[in-house]
């Protein structure tokens, strides 16, 4: 009897205390994602639990979630595009879908040339203002094998993990007047397109459609947050884990590796490009 009073006491206190948001690893890709662009690009895989993305001179292709969120995790793993992969962009981003005010969090996997590093492009866009591009070289093959592409949005801040390694922090400042995305649900995208005319060396490198047809692998699709529509008091519920402490800042160890990213694979940041900001945009000095 004490057993099952301790038990329902338990239940009762989850029942008060616990979170309210959905989480989960869909079993298959169509439980959560609806595809959006060219249908016959995505080819299902192992039984819907992976995908294929196809890009060939006839289309890309693109697909998008079935539901929008408001704060949570979202992560994939992708294999990219392997060998020449330049003019190539192969897109993982959370979008508002709003026009004048768009919200969006983005990362962009520019292609390469064979034996040239691939670069991924983060950028941010908060109450409409975007330009805030970020570039990083990945210091191995992402075409190798499957790596996890993570973004983590609460009230404190956005990082974006590339496998467990932070390669960039945007931190909320709204005291200091700087936009923070923070009312808008977004849904989360992914593409496969050609992007030969700034996506390789500025648009230098044209893609090869010798090469095509070109391909991107998806699978472990995991998205962790409030659904809009949804409950009404979900995304301003501190009890969210991904609000929790140990997600409002880095802690030492990835601390360590931002820094390691950025002093060692960091090849472009909008921070310190004055010819574009002679000014130093006012986030830049926010620090992690």
């Amino acid at each position: 009897m004490a057993t099952l009073s301790s038990a329902f006491l338990f239940i009762f206190s989850c029942f008060l205390a616990c979170p309210i948001s959905v989480s989960g690893r869909p079993a298959t890709f169509l439980e959560d994602f609806r595809i959006t662009w060219s249908d016959s690009h995505i080819k299902q895989i192992d039984g819907g639990r992976a995908i294929q993305l196809i890009l060939d001179q006839n289309s890309g292709c693109g697909f998008a979630s079935k539901r929008r969120y408001l704060f949570g995790r979202v992560s994939m793993k992708i294999k990219l595009i392997p060998g020449d992969s330049a003019g190539t962009v192969t897109a993982f981003y959370m979008n508002s879908d709003t026009d004048t005010v768009r919200d969006e969090l983005d990362f962009e996997f520019l292609g390469n040339r064979t034996g040239q590093p691939y670069t991924v492009q983060t950028n941010i866009y908060a109450h409409g203002k975007g330009d805030k591009e970020q570039r990083v070289n990945l210091w191995f093959d992402p075409a190798a094998d499957f790596h996890t592409y993570t973004i983590i949005w609460n009230h404190h801040h956005i990082v974006f993990y590339v496998d467990e390694v932070p390669i960039r922090v945007y931190k909320n400042n709204e005291a200091k007047n700087i936009p923070y995305p923070k009312f808008q649900p977004m849904g989360v995208y992914s593409t496969l397109w050609e992007a030969d005319d700034w996506a390789t060396r500025g648009g230098l490198e044209k893609i090869d459609w010798s090469k095509a047809p070109f391909l991107a692998y998806y699978k472990d699709f995991d998205i962790e947050g409030c659904p809009v529509p949804g409950p009404a008091n979900c995304a301003s519920n501190p009890r969210n884990w991904w609000e929790g402490t140990a997600y409002q800042a880095l802690n030492a160890m990835e601390a360590r590796r931002y820094r390691w990213v950025r002093m060692n694979h960091m090849i472009y940041d909008y921070c310190t490009d004055k010819s574009r900001y002679p000014v130093t945009p006012p986030e830049c000095m926010a620090g992690i």
